[in-house]
């Protein structure tokens, strides 16, 4: 089997990399090839470098993402983006990346199909942020999409194409809203989300982070290991029982800022919680706000994805993938 994977250097991408290149298969099927593509050089997986082949390319340009396309992989991982903050930020970029660039791919499957029979599996990675306020408590499976920022928008109307070209049979595509993932490792980045992120990473290495939102603020949480396993339970499973509803809201964990840092108070002491820092930021506040902040994916569940079990769970995966399996104590 011939794997693709658009967005490979970012970091599920280099998750997903790292699964596949480990367990040497997808869906019972061994993979023979492995493309990495990303706007830097994504890293060839150790013990995999063979079957690897990297490509550094803009999705948004023009014939792009039809060069890789031509090799016909069976199975496609669409997991490039701008993150939410910076697709706020910067209106044409959010949508040139996150809108134009999904359609390049979309078509660039379509066009191979139109040589010869070709019809991959597409696996999407869209978000929550497609829904907005007002919304009930716990959003359904049933509740409709009104996105209140521009990467919500564009991450909603991909879905809406992904399932189009499904419906027309270029591709057999599915779409994955996925919560905001915790505990995102490495560096602080540009997403809104960053700080669900940044308050449990930083203490657990030693270094102060900031809280910029208030501590009952409650939100839809994923570990990668979990996000990984979504996104290979979706390229394997049988997609026509998904029917037309080609997007499905993944299970996650749903806490507030305040149960997170009981968490790492339970995990890593007293002296981890000291180093964050409430540093309240009206922005970041008025984005959070905007953003569901309970599912119920019975859907997604039935259909075998399956979440992570606890906060304290996706804290210790975070120290055993990132941190050695020990916490430093800080200074």
């Amino acid at each position: 089997m011939h794997v693709l994977i658009f967005g490979a250097a970012g970091m599920i991408g280099r998750k997903l990399v790292q699964h596949l290149a480990q367990t040497g298969e997808l869906a019972g099927q061994a993979i023979t090839a492995l493309s990495l593509v990303d706007v830097v050089p994504a890293e060839r997986p150790v013990g995999f470098a063979e079957k690897t082949s990297v490509e550094v390319l803009d999705i948004a340009d023009p014939g792009a993402a039809a060069r890789v396309i031509a090799g016909r992989p069976e199975v496609i991982f669409h997991l490039a983006a701008v993150v939410s903050g910076e697709a706020e930020a910067d209106f044409e970029k959010g949508y040139r990346i996150n809108l134009d660039g999904s359609r390049h791919i979309l078509e660039a499957i379509r066009r191979e199909g139109m040589k010869a029979a070709y019809r991959p599996r597409l696996v999407f990675s869209s978000s929550i942020a497609v829904f907005g306020a007002p919304f009930p408590e716990v959003i359904g499976d049933e509740f409709f999409n009104t996105p209140l920022t521009s990467y919500g928008a564009q991450k909603a109307i991909s879905e809406l194409l992904l399932t189009d070209y499904s419906r027309r049979g270029f591709l057999d595509g599915i779409a994955l809203r996925l919560p905001t993932i915790c505990i995102r490792p490495g560096r602080p980045n540009k997403a809104a989300s960053g700080f669900f992120s940044n308050i449990l990473r930083e203490p657990l290495a030693g270094r102060e982070a900031v809280l910029p939102v208030a501590p009952e603020v409650r939100h839809w949480h994923a570990s990668p290991r979990a996000a990984v396993g979504f996104l290979t339970h979706a390229a394997a499973m049988d997609l026509k029982s998904l029917g037309a509803r080609r997007a499905l809201t993944m299970p996650g964990l749903a806490a507030t800022v305040a149960e997170q840092i009981e968490a790492l108070r339970r995990i890593a002491g007293e002296k981890a919680v000291r180093l964050i820092r409430r540093e309240p930021d009206p922005v970041i506040a008025g984005i959070v706000a905007g953003w569901p902040r309970t599912f119920d994916a019975r859907r997604a569940l039935a259909l075998g994805f399956r979440p992570d079990a606890s906060f304290d769970e996706i804290i210790r995966i975070h120290i055993a993938d990132e941190l050695g399996g020990s916490v430093p104590v800080p200074s």
